[in-house]
Formats: structure tokens, sequence, C-alpha cells
């Protein structure tokens, strides 16, 4: 069989399309702007379907099984891992933000900083903590989860109806293999629409780079490269001893996953990849039931760039104005980063909320300072986004290891290019 040309590769048009991107922002900023919309367009798109996919997906896993405190368990290993790694995110976050002080020397004056700017995350930052976290998952309706996009919401209803169908008797496997042909339809809408991904691509990152000034960023360009520095770090040490410890190689994951990654780089979403990675994850062998339950939690309860962005941050902005933080108050920076970890889902600018509400808990620190990092968040979002997207990948792996449901031989095969 002849090998497809280069060209017709997806990851290599994505590549194609954010150099363009960026070609054309930067020296057309005017028509970089214009064309956010194609980048819009192409994240609704995606949008429209994560809902209906993790909805099917996890109905038929659900629905198939005979053991239903299975269910339970595995929910149970997954937060538990989740809070282990998530706790990881945020430390590493902390050290390399003490070791670097990426903020230190800014010398910036509260006062002179524009305030109503950040207000909107600010009132957010109330709703961020585990117990709002839990209420968002109740939907007003059945339908309301698939309007507003939230994925908890659409999970809970996937789980009870996964529940209802597996107590029907023999009539369930009819409505299972049923709603196994509607996952179909869904992953084929889906292949249809990432072919559009370059698209997305170009109009996302010519947008991103017309709209904010490379040159107006060299002040804070220590922050970015620290965080980007932290991130690699992360994946690297923290979860690629995880893979290894699961049986797998981290590098072959991210080369197995390459054309995912540079969708979310192009498009500074992790969201516009939730279907093809439950796709993917089924590919290398993990149970549908437990990818569609773990993968989508992991966008509430696992946003590793997002904790490793908290700490860092927060103690940048210490650094930034002058704020010195002992020993004592970094714990404390530490115990409500946990809490407001596992807020933000669906909620915009999620990662602005979650550093204001653990600002919120140090006056010391004044909140405006929030408007310092408003010009760079835009090019460490794609960092987030990537890290969170590896970070849950990696995590429906080690569940499924745990649980005993992972095809090993069958996952270092596809992995392996075979």
């Amino acid at each position: 069989m002849p090998r497809r040309p280069w060209y017709r590769d997806l990851y290599v048009q994505v590549l194609v399309a954010i150099a363009l991107g960026i070609f054309t922002g930067h020296f057309f900023p005017k028509a970089g702007i214009a064309l956010k919309p194609l980048g819009d367009g192409f994240i609704a798109l995606i949008k429209m379907m994560i809902g209906p996919v993790i909805f099917c997906v996890l109905v038929q896993g659900i629905g198939s099984m005979t053991d239903m405190k299975k269910v339970g368990r595995v929910g149970l290993k997954t937060l538990v891992y989740f809070e282990i790694v998530s706790v990881s995110a945020l430390l590493i976050g902390m050290v390399v933000a003490q070791a670097g002080q990426p903020g230190r020397g800014l010398n910036i004056n509260p006062a002179a900083l524009d305030a109503k700017s950040v207000a909107a995350y600010v009132s957010h930052a109330k709703d961020t903590g585990l117990a709002g976290q839990l209420l968002r998952t109740i939907p007003a309706t059945f339908l309301d989860a698939f309007i507003h996009d939230d994925f908890l919401q659409v999970v809970l209803l996937a789980i009870l109806c996964g529940f209802a169908i597996s107590r029907l008797g023999e009539s369930s496997a009819g409505v299972t293999r049923a709603v196994g042909v509607a996952s179909k339809v869904c992953f084929g809408i889906i292949r249809m629409i990432v072919q559009l991904a370059p698209i997305g691509a170009f109009g996302a990152m010519a947008f991103t780079v017309g709209r904010y000034d490379l040159a107006a960023l060299s002040n804070l360009a220590k922050l970015i490269g620290t965080f980007y520095l932290t991130s690699a770090l992360f994946v690297l040490l923290i979860l690629g001893t995880i893979a290894y410890l699961a049986g797998f190689s981290l590098l072959r994951f991210l080369a197995y996953i390459k054309d995912e990654l540079l969708i979310v780089l192009g498009t500074s979403s992790s969201e516009t990849v939730i279907p093809d990675m439950l796709r993917k994850l089924e590919r290398l062998g993990a149970p549908s039931s437990i990818a569609g339950l773990v993968f989508p939690m992991g966008y509430s309860f696992n946003t590793d760039g997002a904790n490793i962005y908290i700490t860092l941050a927060v103690l940048f902005l210490a650094q930034a104005t002058n704020v010195h933080l002992s020993l004592g108050q970094e714990v404390r920076v530490l115990l409500f980063a946990m809490i407001a970890s596992t807020g933000g889902a669906g909620v915009p600018g999620g990662a602005f909320v979650k550093v204001a509400a653990v600002l919120s808990v140090f006056p010391e620190i004044p909140v405006q300072a929030l408007a310092l990092l408003l010009g760079v968040d835009k090019f460490m979002s794609e960092c987030r986004a990537l890290t969170n997207v590896i970070g849950n990948g990696v995590a429906t792996l080690v569940v499924s290891r745990w649980e005993g449901e992972l095809d090993v031989a069958k996952m270092r095969e596809v992995m392996g290019g075979k």
C-alpha cells in the first residue's frame, strides 16, 4: 500500500497553519484580528459534539456492565489519583516560583493598575470551591447540561442513564446497541470537523499574535518562560514517572497524540480534542466506560496546567508587588489552592478565577495585581491546555491499568506505530 503524501498528514497541515497564523498576525495585525471567527467557529463546531460523544460513550460502557460496584470503584480511584497529581502540580509551581523568582525586581505599584479589568474574574471567585463545584454538577433540566457544555453534568446524566439501562434486563442489550450506533455517528461527525483543524488553528493563532503586541510582553517574558519550563518539568518528571510505573513510555504516548496536541496548541483550547482523545485512548486498549468517565472528569478535577499556574502566579504577584510571604503563609496558599483547583469548570477565564479565589484569602497581595497577567495570559493558555490534555490522557491509562482492564500489549503495539 503506497504511503500517504506527507502534506496530507493533519499534524503537518496544522503546523503550517500555525506558522502562517504567526506570520499573518505579526506583519498584518488587523487582518489577523479579523480572522478570529475562523478559530471561534472551529471550536464551536467541536463543542457542539462534546456532550453527545461523552454521553453516548459512557452510557454504552456502563449499560453493558454487570457489576455496578465497578463504577463507584473506578470513580473513587480516579478522584484519589487526581488529588495526588493535582497536589504535585501545585507543589512544583511553588518550588519553581521560589527558585526562579520571576517577579523579583518588577517593583509594581498596585495603585497604578486597573482594578476594573479584573473585576469580572474576582466576582466569579466566590463561587470557586468544592461545594460550589458539586452543586454545579446538577443540571437544571436534562437538556441543560448539553446546552451549557458542562462536562460533569453530562457525566452525571450518563451515569444515571447507564445505571437505569443496566436494570432493564434483557431489553438493556438492545438499548445499549442503539446508543453504540449513535456513538459511531457522533464520531463520524467529529472526524469530518477535525479536518478543518488547520483553518481553525490559522485563525486562532493569527488573532492571538495580531491582538497582543509581542514586544510589549518583554517585561513578563521571565514569567512566561518559567511557566513553560515548570510545565515541561511536570510532564517529563511527574507524568513520565507515572507512565513508566504504569508500563508505557510517555514520549511514545506524546508522539501518538501529536495531532491532538497541535490542535490544542493552535486553538488554545483543550476542549477541542475531547472526542478524538476518547477515541484514541480506546484504541490504546482503555475500556470505553473508563475512558468516558476519567477523561471528562479530569477537566474539573485534574487541570494540571492550571494548578501549576495557580501557585506560580500567586507567588509571582507577591514578588512583583514586593510582598513577602512567610513559610506559614505559603502553606496556606497551597491549602487554599488545593480547594480552588477543583473549581472553575465551565467558567470563562477559569485559571484567572482560581488565582483570584486564592488572592481573596490573602489581602496582603492586592487583587488588582491580577491585571499584570491579563496581557500574557493568552500566551500561557496554550501551555495550560497542553498540560491538561496530557495529564488526563495519562490518568485514563493509569486508572485502566489499576482496574486490570488495560490491554498493555495492544497499547505498546499501537504506540509503536504498528
